[in-house]
């Protein structure tokens, strides 16, 4: 009786944090993807807090089941939505949820008939299941070293554990034993301590931010590198008391404006740091709080499609080939550079130059002599 008291009384303060995490985003009248899927997410450990618990009837199994087998789906969604500051949801996504769902009740009213059917079917959402932990803990840590915000590179950290732990208590268990996780299973108590940690973890993110995470967080749905938003932000680091040393803002444009280190092959925040001679913690906090982007590849190729963009459309350069000025840029091959460059301008480099020099081609030489009739 004791340990099911504590398993209830985790549950129920993890599902009271998720459900004050629904209320604040809320208050807020967020609409963006990450509020919209953390919300999702939040509703989701609610669900799952109440139906694994060991008092929850097991006849309501075949309608659980389906249900709880998506939420890898949910927090894969939104691992990639915190994590990836260029990721944007598509249909298929959500087709994704719908059909793991469809799939759970089909397996789970088969499961009278064809058991063995069943069985297999939930083997299969099981593996899915690990799967989607393991793309979310590979996003977690992918993109880690350029990340700028500080606050979400320590929240990565916690969703790689987070996930490293579901994929052996949870999906584990499930291949190993049973086809899936049973409500008020054997593993009630530990997923009741995972639940909690998680709940916590998330309700720190969204009520413990300090003051220079407002900034952060105040343009999460804004992209890197937005010009007009840079300038904004600076200002309000300085008179916000955000600790951004304008010495080092300075050197840092002089380095990338007049010295192109931007161009150097493979250049990391720890090669820039170095050169300015200062912590990487400094350098990603200037980066961040002081020019306002979120992730170091965004703020290097910002001067480098500008870089591109003057080369594209000198008339001097026009027989050079777009790889060889992507190059030149600083990119590492003619992919990125073609993302980038269009995610950045609204059409390719080639489609650039066209429309950048066919205006030069059309009208005459400015600055050549007249010729002397006569």
């Amino acid at each position: 009786m004791g340990l099911t008291a504590i398993d209830l009384g985790l549950r129920g303060a993890t599902s009271g944090v998720f459900l004050l995490i629904i209320l604040v985003t809320l208050q807020r009248r967020a609409t963006n993807q990450y509020a919209l899927l953390g919300m999702a997410m939040s509703a989701g450990g609610i669900f799952y807090a109440i139906t694994s618990a060991p008092v929850f009837p097991k006849s309501s199994w075949w309608w659980t089941m389906p249900l709880m087998s998506s939420l890898p789906a949910i927090f894969w969604l939104w691992a990639r939505v915190a994590f990836d500051d260029d990721f944007v949801l598509r249909r298929w996504h959500s087709a994704l949820w719908l059909g793991i769902v469809a799939f759970g009740f089909t397996i789970s009213l088969a499961w009278t008939r064809w058991p063995a059917f069943s069985k297999a079917g939930g083997k299969v959402l099981s593996s899915v299941a690990v799967v989607l932990a393991l793309a979310a803990a590979l996003q977690t840590i992918k993109t880690w070293r350029v990340d700028l915000v500080e606050r979400r590179r320590r929240l990565r950290l916690a969703i790689f554990a987070i996930n490293i732990m579901f994929i052996a208590f949870v999906a584990g268990a499930s291949l190993a034993a049973h086809p899936v996780a049973v409500p008020g299973g054997s593993d009630s108590l530990p997923a009741a301590i995972g639940l909690f940690v998680a709940a916590m973890l998330a309700g720190i993110g969204v009520f413990g931010a300090p003051a220079a995470a407002a900034v952060n967080d105040a343009t999460a749905a804004i992209p890197s590198g937005d010009t007009g938003r840079q300038t904004r932000v600076t200002d309000r680091a300085i008179t916000d008391g955000i600790l951004v040393d304008p010495l080092l803002l300075r050197r840092l444009d002089h380095l990338m404006k007049v010295e192109r280190i931007y161009r150097q092959e493979g250049l990391t925040i720890g090669m820039l740091a170095a050169r300015l001679d200062v912590p990487e913690y400094r350098l990603r906090q200037a980066i961040n709080e002081g020019l306002g982007y979120r992730n170091f590849n965004a703020f290097l190729n910002r001067y480098r499609i500008d870089d591109a963009k003057v080369a594209l459309a000198d008339m001097a350069q026009r027989e050079v080939p777009v790889l060889t000025i992507a190059m030149d840029a600083g990119f590492q091959s003619i992919g990125p550079f073609n993302r980038a460059f269009k995610a950045e301008t609204g059409m390719t480099p080639s489609e650039f130059r066209r429309e950048a020099l066919t205006p030069q081609q059309a009208s005459p030489e400015i600055g050549q002599p007249r010729r002397e009739i006569g």
